[in-house]
């Protein structure tokens, strides 16, 4: 036990501890965190080749499901009823084909007198400027319309609703704020988290240039865990290996000073041969004088 003695030293201490602590988050936070990611992105893949192949659905039966914790992002729906007049809002910092742009969002009444949010596609600033476009009322009268199911995207407490240039307009597409600004009751379609709305496809009634569907793509994300994995792994195999190479070096000293031969007497004319260095010199060397 007496050859472990140098970890009580400060700086093998201190060594230690951020060892263990850089293990643990890796095992505790990093690794999970990406990981994490890496199923949530699975999932969501999924969700969306399911929906590319099936058929759309009535969505009166998704808002009649009993099941209010229902994973319905990204279904093909289908919807029979009327756009709800001067109900257009825009949402800010949106980008079409790298320009600054606009998505817009307008009410659309069931025929069962339900309201739900439609988004309806996104639309470029004038001549490449954040300044929004003429927006066209969407067609009156009964409309049939197909789109998909989006989660709600939740709301920032420091960016609230503002009219600009004869727009009222956000900063994300929620139902709860949406239903403020628009002064209706609007019905969130369930998603299993927050309440959804109705994003247009390509080609429908009112529909502007739609937003493109996420890369099918799993991402880094499995990797960047393994990774963590992996450091959480090394970190404390090489810590092991520098207390193994400390002890391999102070054995090597110790075996040097039993064999050194007894230094010859100096002379009155030859000076002394300088002392060989001792232990205290060579740790000293080695951790740093005080």
């Amino acid at each position: 036990m007496r050859r472990l003695t140098f970890l009580l030293r400060p700086s093998w201490l201190i060594l230690a501890v951020v060892v263990a602590g850089f293990a643990y988050m890796c095992f505790t936070v990093l690794a999970p965190w990406q990981l994490g990611k890496n199923t949530e992105t699975e999932h969501r893949n999924q969700l969306i080749a399911d929906s590319v192949r099936a058929d759309p659905v009535d969505v009166v039966s998704v808002l009649d499901d009993s099941d209010p914790e229902a994973h319905n992002e990204w279904r093909r729906v289908n919807a029979s009823g009327t756009f709800v007049p001067d109900s257009t809002v825009l949402v800010r910092l949106r980008h079409l084909n790298g320009a600054p742009g606009y998505a817009v969002l307008s009410a659309f009444r069931l025929e069962d007198g339900r309201e739900l949010l439609v988004d309806r596609g996104l639309v470029a600033g004038v001549e490449g400027t954040s300044k929004p476009p003429p927006v066209a009322e969407p067609p009156a009268g009964p409309q049939r319309i197909e789109g998909r199911i989006r989660v709600s995207e939740g709301v920032s407490p420091d960016r609230v609703p503002l009219t600009e240039d004869g727009f009222r307009q956000v900063y994300s597409i929620d139902t709860g704020q949406a239903a403020q600004v628009m002064a209706l009751s609007l019905t969130p379609i369930p998603t299993g988290e927050r309440g959804g709305y109705l994003q247009l496809s390509e080609g429908q009634p009112a529909a502007f240039s739609p937003v493109p569907l996420p890369q099918l793509d799993a991402g880094p994300y499995l990797s960047y865990g393994l990774q963590w994995l992996a450091f959480g792994i090394m970190a404390p195999l090489g810590l092991g290996y520098f207390v193994y190479a400390e002890m391999r070096e102070r054995r090597r000293e110790k075996a040097g000073r039993t064999e050194a031969p007894a230094a010859p007497k100096a002379t009155a004319t030859e000076p002394a041969e300088p002392a060989p260095p001792t232990t205290a010199s060579r740790l000293a060397d080695r951790y740093g004088r005080r």
